[in-house]
């Protein structure tokens, strides 16, 4: 029932054109759609490989080389040396070291601060 149905409905689908399709633009005879159909977009998917690329290869001898990177002075430093410290180190090191007066910075208030014992009401007039 349904293959005699589709097929009568195919038939009429000729016979009959969409409203828009009368006129405007879409009645011409070399309008194309602007929508692809399924089968015309995308034939190949885009990581297909259309040619193989080509790689270039010779003697080593026979290649020019500018020898940029042992002139380069931002890549030819030497090894920054860093050096990891564990807690046993740690205590060894503060036992060995004294502290010695000269090493902390001077106190800031090295005076004992003189108060006026004459004023009435500290310091303020009334």
């Amino acid at each position: 029932m349904a293959k005699p149905v589709s097929s009568l409905f195919q038939s009429l689908t000729r016979y009959f054109k969409k409203p828009w399709e009368i006129t405007g633009p879409q009645a011409h005879p070399e309008y194309r759609s602007s929508v692809p159909r399924a089968t015309e977009y995308r034939l190949a998917c885009p990581a297909t490989i259309k040619e193989l690329p080509w790689i270039p290869n010779s003697d080593p001898e026979t290649v020019f080389d500018i020898k940029y990177y042992p002139r380069d002075q931002r890549r030819n430093r030497p090894p920054i040396r860093r050096t990891v410290l564990k807690k046993p180190d740690v205590v060894q090191m503060m036992k060995e070291k004294t502290f010695d007066v000269a090493e902390f910075p001077r106190v800031y208030l090295a005076v004992a601060v003189e108060e006026d014992l004459d004023t009435h009401g500290g310091g303020y007039q009334k």
